[in-house]
Parts: C-alpha cells; structure tokens; sequence
C-alpha cells in the first residue's frame, strides 16, 4: 500500500522546460506546488563545473545525462505485423534524466512554428484541395493559432533569452531575418551570435543564389543577460561543449540556468527528485484525478494528493502515464478510434557531407545553435503543386564543435581503420563541413504509440511501444530537399559533396533526432485529439498534459520553443480561468 502525503493543490511531474516554467507559474499565483522528477537533482556549480563537463566520452558517449536503459526504455517495431523488440541502448533519440530533463543537453536552437502549422490541415486544402493531400497521411489542426501562441512564444524567447534577428517585426518584413516567421510582438532578447567561418561561407553562397539567409535563433546567448525571474547569464564562448553536454558557463538556455535558481527559493515550492511517478489516481467516476502514485529510490510507494494535475516529461512518458492511468481510449489503428497514442511523429533528419582542399573551418569552434539557415524549402514555403509531397526542411549549418572520438570525417570509400584511414583522418578533419535540413515529420495511421504486450519494466509496468516509419510523402520531401542542400554546397566550391537524403526504414541505430512527438495531442475535436487548445484533456478536466506529446505532426524545425510557449499557454489558462471557475475550458 502506498503511503499517503498531505493534499497539495498542484503535483507536477517532471521537472524540464514545461513542468519548471508551469511550476514556476502557479506559484506565482500562490499555488502549493509539488514537482516529482523521475532522476536527480541537476546543477551548474556541481554537475557541469568547467574542470569536468568537457569530458567526450563521459558525456557524448557514455550518455551520461540520459535516462539509462535500465530505469525504463521502449520497444520498436516499423509497422503493426511486425513484433517489438527493447532499445537496450539510446541511438535514434535521447531522452534526458534529471532536473532540467533533455534541456540539458540540448543544441538550444529555438525557432517558432510558422502560423499555417498551427492549421495545417485546413491550409494545404485551401491551396492545394483535399484530394492533393497524400492519402497515407493524417494531418490534423492544432486548435490554436498564431495570434494565441506568439504571446507565450514571447515570454518564452524572454525567459531564455533567445539570441536572434527578426525577420518579422510587428507584420514589418526586416533584413537579415527569416523572412519566413510569423510577426513577431518584439525583437530577439539578445543579438545574433557572431558566425563562424563555415556558416558565413554558407550564408554567401545562399544570398548569390537568391535565398534570404539568416542566423538560427539560439538558447546559446550572445551576451550577458538578466532574464524577467532575475536569473542572469554569460554568453556563449563556442567551447563546441553544448550538444550532449550541460553548460558549464551558464550560457546555454535551460530549465536550471533560467528558471529552477528563482523557483527553489519559494516557500510554496518543493521538488522530490529520483521519485518516478507510477500513475495517475482518478475518482470512481474517471472524471477527475485526484493525485499520483510514486516510488522513490529505496523503492517504498507514496500517494500525493492533489487538486490539480500536470504532466510536463517526456514525450514518450506522458502518454506511457495515460496509457497506464486509463486516460483516454487507447488508439486503434484498425478501427481509427480512440486518441491516446494517436499521431505519433519524428523528425526527418538529412544532410550534406562537403569536402574541400582550401579551406580551414577549424572545426573544433562551435556550438549547438551557432549557425546560418535558409527557410525556402521549410514547409509550406514553396510551391508543393505536382510534387508528389508535401512538408519541407529548415537547411541550416551548424558547427556544433568537433570533438575527437565522435568526429572523423573521410570521404567515401576510405577505409575504416589503418593507415589510411589515419591519414585521410588527419588530411579532411580542418576541411570537412556539413550541411543539414531537419526537415517535417507528418503523421500515418500506422504510426502511433501503445503499451508493449510483451516487455515490462523493472517496476513490472508494460513499456512503452513505438510502431513508427517514415511516409513516402517524408522520404520523397527528403530527397527533393537534401538536392537542393547539395546545390548550396556546390556553390560554395566543395571539392566533393556528399548527400544524405533519409532512406529506407526507421531504425533505432544511429541519432538521428530526440524530436519524438504526438500520442497526446491537441486539438478542438475530442474524436481525434486527447487535449484542448490548453492542454487540458477532454475527459478529465483538472489533467493538463504538455509537451510535444501534443504535437499532432511535426513540422520542420525544432520543437523546444513550442514546448515552451504551450507551457506558458497551459498555466496562464489555468491562473486566468480554470482556478475561478474549475471545469472544462472547451466544451466538447
């Protein structure tokens, strides 16, 4: 039997960007919050100090900031005739661990989403009618817009003080920007960062083709800031120590440089790290919940008692818990009924290998979201007429910083090991760039989450099961795009170029993204979505579930500063509305 605590008024769980920024909110309001967070407490000072987090094979290798296999993993399959087997080890994705969660170890690039995907269904049907629309996809609105997002995408850019340039100011197109955005209320909080040799070679190439190329939007600030909570930051110093890394210059956006320092100085406030939630209670009606059950670290279960419910981890973790706790109906592929696993979505990763013979890019200089983009063939930002495809990819290069185990770039057919190998090693390292283009991941009946009727965890709980592959209509984009990464990189005198177009099946191997999303998602018809437009779901109404579990596809960008502003949406529904009058906000 578990133990009982005392009633709260708010248990969140999970403890990153969504359940800090949510947190941090209702507190404000004068909220008795509660935070469970599955892993250990995490912090600059202790656990990134600089004589320690530049560490390759600790960090980049070993993983050592994501959830271990051991506490909970998932099972894959591509397609629903097929039998799920256990990740035993992270390779396409990589799930966080701890306070701060993947925001830890995060690139930090940091775009909005474009107004037309928040009604993505309904835009491409206007343009393109609806028979133009792959049949193997379905695509779904989001319930919200861009004059409901941009307020909390606002506030988010300021908590973290994104660095940046504005490419749309108030409806007014500036230069240097991206073209491309949806008007923004105000300007980046901070700078562009200053760009290194390749994304300047880059971005001189793109504008002598036509294109509008413009700084990626960075969680790397370029200058010192004071964020609205009073937490202050240094800027970026391209140690090309960030992705996979904590920051150990407090430089790097993230839940414990901008928001948990203010947040753990309230009294109204109590984190409970290393206690992994088991589910959520509900009433004998099943239309409220009335608290979690947890286990901590010596294995002893609690009940915590709640007014209020908010699930902010993982995506994968907040549909396992909804799956687990009976919320919602569990998706069917076969019948098309039930929300709860529905639309699950990926990202589809791409790129452009370059050699040349006179340049020094030395490689070693960078950072996770230090870089130049174009954003012509992201989305719906060109003609899609007769294409056989829709969706698009974000074409950015990115130095992330070359560390030593992980990079070693030789052109095809060298040998893997040996001499040569060493010496192409040495010959390409200083010479080598790549191109990338993170492109749209769109959403197929077949491909969905569900509970493993095989594999439990060490907790005797099913995992979590992805049945997931890429589209034709993804595989077709990839390639059409990745061709015109390829003519970017020609014109930017590369000896030889290298195309990486996403082919074949999804397969657990290599990283490719942890931009995993939906199984949960929004939406104004409860038919095909699991919450409204506040993130609060349909049958259980003080249950707010947010993160990108709510996305119900993926677009061609990075999902972090949508997780954000869906945070900051979901609180101030629940300070301005559900708290005076607790109920639905959206009537079904």
């Amino acid at each position: 039997m578990a133990r009982k605590l005392p009633s709260t008024d708010v248990v969140v769980i999970g403890l990153g960007w969504a359940g800090a920024i949510i947190a941090n909110e209702l507190t404000d309001q004068g909220l008795e919050v509660v935070a469970l967070e599955r892993g250990p407490w995490r912090d600059t000072a202790a656990d990134f100090n600089v004589a320690s987090v530049a560490d390759e094979l600790r960090y980049a290798q070993r993983q050592e900031l994501m959830l271990r296999t051991a506490q909970n993993t998932i099972t894959a399959r591509n397609n629903p005739s097929q039998t799920a087997l256990p990740m035993r080890n992270w390779g396409s994705f990589h799930p966080g661990n701890g306070t701060g969660g993947a925001g830890n170890h995060w690139a930090g690039i940091t775009f909005r989403f474009q107004p037309d995907e928040f009604r993505l269904k309904s835009h491409l049907t206007e343009k393109y009618g609806a028979n133009a629309i792959p049949e193997e996809l379905v695509l779904q609105d989001w319930g919200t817009d861009w004059d409901e997002m941009e307020p909390f995408y606002d506030a988010f850019d300021k908590i973290a003080g994104i660095s940046g340039k504005a490419g749309n100011l108030r409806g007014e197109i500036k230069e240097g920007g991206n073209p491309f955005e949806g008007p923004r209320s105000s300007e980046y909080p901070t700078g562009p960062m200053r760009q290194p040799y390749g994304p300047t070679l880059f971005a001189k190439a793109a504008k002598e083709l036509g294109y509008n190329p413009f700084p990626v939007p960075s969680a790397l600030i370029s200058e010192a800031y004071t964020n609205p909570l009073g937490v202050t930051m240094g800027p970026c110093t391209f140690c090309g120590f960030c992705t996979n890394y904590g920051c150990a210059n407090y430089s790097k956006a993230s839940a414990i440089t901008t928001i948990l320092p203010a947040l753990v100085r309230k009294s109204n406030f109590t984190a409970r790290t290393n206690s992994e939630v088991l589910k959520i209670t509900l009433d004998a009606t099943g239309k409220r919940a009335t608290g979690v059950v947890f286990v901590d670290s010596s294995g002893e279960e609690w009940e915590q008692p709640a007014d209020l419910v908010v699930v902010t981890a993982f995506t994968f973790e907040n549909v396992r818990l909804m799956l687990l706790s009976g919320v919602g109906t569990p998706y069917d592929p076969n019948t098309n009924v039930g929300t709860t696993g529905r639309n699950y979505a990926y990202q589809t990763a791409n790129g452009v290998q370059m050699f040349f013979d006179d340049k020094n890019f030395n490689p070693f200089i960078g950072g996770g979201a230090v870089g130049m983009g174009i954003d012509e063939f992201n989305n719906d930002n060109f003609d899609h007429s007769g294409l056989g495809f829709f969706g698009g990819g974000s074409i950015r290069i990115t130095p992330i910083g070359a560390a030593p185990i992980g990079y070693r770039p030789t052109p095809p057919g060298t040998p893997k090991w040996g001499s040569e190998w060493k010496k192409a090693t040495v010959d390409n390292y200083l010479s080598t760039a790549g191109v990338g283009c993170e492109a749209s991941s769109y959403t197929t009946r077949n491909n969905y989450l569900s509970l493993d009727p095989t594999y439990t965890d060490h907790l005797g709980r099913p995992l979590l099961r992805i049945t997931f592959d890429f589209p034709e209509n993804d595989l077709k984009m990839a390639a059409y795009c990745t061709d015109k990464v390829g003519e970017i990189a020609q014109a930017m005198g590369a000896k030889q170029i290298v195309k990486n177009p996403m082919k074949g099946h999804w397969n657990t191997g290599p990283y490719q993204s942890s931009h995993v999303v939906g199984g949960f998602v929004m939406g104004a018809d409860p038919k095909t979505s699991s919450v409204n437009k506040y993130l609060q779901t349909w049958d259980v109404p003080n249950l707010f579930v947010v993160g990108a579990s709510a996305f119900p596809q993926n677009p061609g960008y990075n999902p972090t500063g949508t997780v954000g502003a869906l945070a900051f949406k979901a609180a101030d529904a629940i300070r301005n509305q559900y708290l005076k009058n607790p109920g639905p906000l959206v009537q079904a």
